[in-house]
């Protein structure tokens, strides 16, 4: 049961977690791409308690590294980084013209309607009880997901999804399949407490990532097995 618009929910606590060095996948003079674990900040958030980042682990070595797109706390997976401003430059009209493809994989309560489909419902921030985000059909900005099923789990109720978020909402993948009625496992935000009781973290990967480079205009095309 989603809480009231009128009560708000108790902040989340932020514990980031032990530092055990950079999982790089990819590294050159143009760009750095990283498997961020789950549980840790893309970029600083409000608060000293919340300086620990990715974004800070990997300037304590790359000095010259700076984000061009983020992924949720609870989210692990595939997160690409600019070496420098040019770069950065770069890449955010990359992912502003789409051409940057991204692929998730969940696991969901329940069994989807269909095999394959789209998530079309307009999100907006839930004020009273951010951080979580609402489907609002008045005043929500246009949200769109496409899913596929990939396999079901009979004992335990469960789906393996790909997902594919064609716009870049806050928390869209989250917010849209709860909005289906097949939530993600483990979710604290928008799942019940049965369900975020089932995993000990949120059961959602950023598995693929495909780009042109930004220097040599190759196409580049990396994966990370979803760690669930």
């Amino acid at each position: 049961m989603s809480p009231s618009s009128t009560s708000r929910l108790p902040a989340l606590a932020y514990a980031a977690p032990p530092d055990h060095g950079l999982d790089i996948v990819y590294l050159d003079a143009a760009v750095l791409l990283v498997n961020k674990p789950a549980g840790l900040l893309s970029v600083p958030g409000r608060g000293d308690e919340k300086q620990d980042c990715l974004v800070r682990r990997i300037q304590a070595g790359y000095p010259e590294a700076l984000i061009v797109h983020r992924l949720d706390m609870h989210t692990s997976g595939l997160l690409l980084l600019a070496r420098g401003r040019e770069m950065q430059r770069r890449l955010n009209i990359a992912f502003a013209t789409r051409q940057v493809e991204k692929r998730y994989l969940a696991v969901v309560a329940g069994r989807p309607p269909s095999t394959s489909g789209e998530i079309d419902l307009p999100l907006a921030a839930d004020w009273p009880n951010r951080p979580r985000q609402k489907v609002d059909r008045l005043a929500g900005k246009p949200s769109l997901t496409r899913y596929q099923v990939l396999s079901h789990d009979p004992a335990g109720d469960t789906s393996r999804l790909a997902l594919w978020a064609e716009t870049g909402r806050t928390h869209q993948l989250r917010v849209h399949l709860q909005a289906l009625g097949h939530p993600i496992v483990g979710d604290p935000l928008y799942g019940s407490a049965a369900l975020a009781g089932k995993a000990e973290r949120l059961l959602l990967h950023a598995d693929h990532l495909a780009f042109v480079h930004p220097v040599s205009g190759r196409a580049m095309c990396f994966s990370s097995p979803a760690p669930f």
